[in-house]
């Protein structure tokens, strides 16, 4: 046990963390010549295409340091927001973490709040100074920003290039010296913590798991305490390149169990395994529980594959436990999940991911959060309307509330203006504003959760220049004036573009709403009339003009009459399929609302 260390590798988006991982395998040979490339650790499409961390991925390395061998469990983590989740989890099985720190850009937002979640969890952490070959780079001033936000010294921060491989041999030596070995108790009843889990369609579900007490054996008989289940160890490992099973695994080691199971929801990420014989008292405390950001209804496009996309959303949520779902219907749609996510990037990485790896073609609709509407007959029973489609009329309503966060933006001086412009437009209220450094400011704001649904963090992104974090926390609901504002076709409502608003901005997004329906909508052979409505009430109006099809072409001369009979011909046609025309609706119209400031 002693000769054990897990960690982590924390940083901002792109700041070199899968090239370090991939320098770190080849400097212990993990893996070989032929086997390395680059971001070896992402094994998914989507990642390498993108070029950032979707998943924390869990891989074994031995090292030898002054004549010991030591075994190495590296977890490598995402650095977006959107997948903070992830290396909470991957925080949890840990006992130390690399922060990584670009040497050009300098401590980002996204590096201070993955720190925060280290430091919570007593975390000892390595600090390293990445890419300083670039020219571009600024160790000097970087390393202070460093002893600013965690108070070491200067001889503690690693520098290092992931790329030409400087630093690599110092980086392994810290995670040795300085990295305490797990503790635990060998001889205790098992308790084995899951972190991660997969779906492998021969096999069934593989769970990761860190063994925090006791051991164990291959063949025996476990138990999931979350859900009572048991099963048989059937096979047990650790994760190298490829899966290697072993015998046994003890105290503070990582490895993945594969014991026949074909149901999803069995299997819950945070969850404790014990043995059958020797049960322990009770579970490990596992990691916070998930905050879903933005909600999204998903349906598929042909409505008998309902099913099938539940079972996909059931083995996306085994590779990705912060994906919430369960099931609505639509006028308009058919049947369908209503979706929880962590952000925007989120929700399009799932469906992506849903076209991708389980050939679902799907519809997702406005993002929108969860209101409590209170009726005049019955002012104590609280109605909740997760949708606007169950928006209940508003001549027999009380009241509505709609949920409120407290918000923390983390930026630097130069945005703090912008930063406040942005957040009172979204309705948000200043609380506090307090400098942590000369050059960072933190700021609190109390916002309605609805503001930050749509493209409150993509807008916050662009005008601080990625320099700014974004966290949050409920802090419950309040009253609030809520219109329904539905979206009309033709005069036929369609209820999955409906939107709940609050009426000091209903008029001004309901006219943006109809003009970015007109540009989205291919044109028909019939005029459409795209209106925006509160009740009976028109709030705006785009036409959008039918195609016309020259049927004069082939009169070539002749009595202007005949050309009248044709165009009178025509216009009786149209009228008859305005009348039963149906208009096809772009997928990216059921987004449209989000992008209404571009």
């Amino acid at each position: 046990m002693n000769n054990i260390r897990n960690f982590c590798i924390i940083a901002h988006i792109d700041h070199g963390k899968s090239t370090l991982a991939d320098r770190l395998l080849e400097h212990t040979q993990t893996v070989t010549e032929r086997e390395a490339k680059n971001q070896l650790l992402d094994d998914m499409d989507l990642e390498r295409e993108r070029g950032i961390t979707i998943k924390s991925h869990a891989i074994q390395m031995n090292y030898i340091h002054e004549g010991s061998t030591y075994t190495i469990n590296l977890i490598d983590t995402p650095g977006h927001v959107d997948f903070s989740y992830e290396v909470s989890r991957a925080i949890a099985a840990c006992e130390g973490a690399l922060l990584v720190v670009d040497a050009a850009q300098g401590i980002q937002a996204q590096t201070i709040s993955n720190l925060y979640l280290a430091l919570e969890h007593d975390l000892e952490i390595i600090p390293v100074l990445n890419k300083v070959d670039l020219p571009s780079a600024n160790p000097e001033e970087v390393k202070d920003q460093i002893i600013d936000l965690i108070g070491c010294e200067d001889e503690d921060i690693i520098m290092a290039s992931a790329k030409t491989g400087i630093g690599i041999s110092d980086i392994l030596e810290a995670v040795v010296k300085r990295i305490p070995a797990p503790e635990g108790d060998p001889d205790a009843p098992l308790q084995a913590l899951i972190f991660d889990s997969v779906f492998n369609p021969y096999r069934g579900i593989e769970a990761f798991f860190k063994v925090v007490n006791g051991s164990m054996k291959s063949g025996s008989a476990v138990k999931f305490m979350n859900t009572g289940s048991k099963y048989d160890a059937d096979e047990i490992g650790v994760l190298r390149l490829r899966q290697e099973p072993q015998k046994e695994i003890g105290t503070g080691n990582v490895g993945y169990i594969i014991s026949g199971i074909k149901e999803a929801k069995e299997v819950k990420v945070g969850d404790t395994i014990t043995t059958v014989e020797r049960p322990a008292d009770k579970p490990i405390a596992g990691f916070e529980n998930v905050k879903p950001m933005v909600f999204a209804g998903i349906y598929p496009v042909d409505t008998d594959e309902f099913e099938e996309l539940r079972a996909s959303l059931e083995k996306l949520q085994l590779n990705d436990a912060s994906l919430t779902f369960e099931p609505e219907s639509s006028a308009a749609l058919g049947f369908g999940f209503r979706c929880g996510f962590l952000g925007m990037l989120h929700m399009e990485i799932i469906q992506e991911r849903l076209e991708r790896e389980f050939n679902m073609t799907v519809i997702t609709t406005v993002p929108n959060v969860s209101y409590h509407s209170f009726m005049k007959k019955d002012p104590e029973r609280c109605v909740i309307v997760n949708n606007p489609t169950e928006f209940p009329d508003p001549t027999k309503m009380d009241h509505i509330e709609e949920p409120y966060i407290k918000a923390q933006i983390i930026t630097k001086a130069d945005y703090v203006g912008a930063v406040m412009n942005l957040a009172i437009e979204k309705r948000g209220i200043l609380t506090n504003q307090v400098y942590l450094t000369s050059e960072r400011v933190e700021l609190s704001f109390d916002m309605p959760l609805a503001e930050i649904v749509f493209d409150f963090y993509d807008r916050l992104k662009s005008i601080s220049r990625g320099y700014a974090s974004f966290d949050y926390h409920p802090t419950g609901y309040r009253e609030s004036d809520m219109v329904k504002v539905d979206v009309m076709l033709n005069g036929e409502p369609v209820d999955a573009l409906s939107a709940l608003i609050h009426r000091s901005n209903a008029f001004d997004i309901g006219k943006k709403i109809c003009e970015k329906l007109k540009e989205l909508i291919p044109r028909q052979q019939f005029m459409i009339a795209i209106q925006a409505a509160i009740g009976a009430k028109i709030i705006a109006r785009e036409t959008l003009s039918a195609l016309r099809k020259d049927v004069t072409a082939k009169c070539y001369g002749g009595d202007i009459s005949r050309k009248r009979k044709l165009l009178e011909k025509q216009k009786a046609g149209k009228k008859r399929m305005r009348q039963v025309g149906n208009v096809e609706i772009p997928q990216q119209a059921f987004l449209a609302v989000l992008k209404l400031n571009d």
